[in-house]
């Protein structure tokens, strides 16, 4: 009884305390390695091609949040841009495309400021340009050029935990849910089509903050 009396006050220590995180009007930025997964069965068709696959990718992540009360945030994701492999499975890899998803989020933290651990979720919208997209050697072979992508808007959602390790400090680990879909414009035998492309991605964070 003892025993589960002392484990019992060290959590609490661990997880409360005076650590007065993420009080109304703090400022925090957070670096770390973000990844994209476009969901399974993401991806459109080209032409006579069939089905196409989008890879994954990972970037330096960036977010930049605002306490506006104890409990409720607005955070700015960024990043490096993403780069990803656009591939069928007759022909393999025909082209890429680059991205920048930056995305805001309005956040409710769980707990209270004297809290080390803060797990929270939020709601937001997402816009993601693309750019320097073109087809490779590979699909240009199969008749493939003028490759383009049309810009989004769409929602997103999220859920994550900081764990403050002192004053300054913390970890994070949050995921993404983001509505991306776009027009992909091309020529394909010198015919000019359209097909819509959903990506709809999965953004997996981790990461080290500072809080100012």
């Amino acid at each position: 009884m003892k025993k589960l009396t002392v484990a019992a006050l060290a959590l609490t220590t661990l997880l409360s305390g005076n650590a007065f995180a993420h009080e109304a009007g703090e400022f925090f930025i957070r670096a770390g390695s973000a990844t994209v997964r476009p969901t399974e069965g993401a991806g459109g068709t080209l032409g006579s091609l069939g089905g196409f696959d989008v890879s994954n990718n990972t970037q330096l992540g960036l977010t930049f949040t605002y306490m506006a009360t104890d409990n409720i945030g607005v955070e700015l994701l960024a990043a490096t841009p993403f780069r990803h492999k656009i591939g069928t499975a007759a022909t393999g890899d025909i082209a890429t495309v680059h991205h920048l998803p930056p995305t805001l989020m309005a956040q409710w933290y769980f707990g209270d400021s004297s809290s080390k651990l803060r797990p929270y979720v939020g709601v937001g919208v997402n816009y993601t340009t693309f750019f320097d997209e073109g087809f490779n050697d590979n699909g240009k072979e199969t008749g493939l050029s003028d490759l383009s992508l049309k810009d989004s808007w769409g929602a997103a959602g999220q859920v994550g935990m900081d764990y403050l390790i002192n004053r300054d400090w913390l970890i994070n680990m949050s995921v993404w849910y983001m509505d991306i879909d776009t027009t992909a414009s091309y020529k394909m035998g010198g015919v000019q089509q359209r097909d819509s492309v959903r990506l709809d991605p999965w953004v997996f964070m981790f990461s080290a903050g500072y809080r100012f």
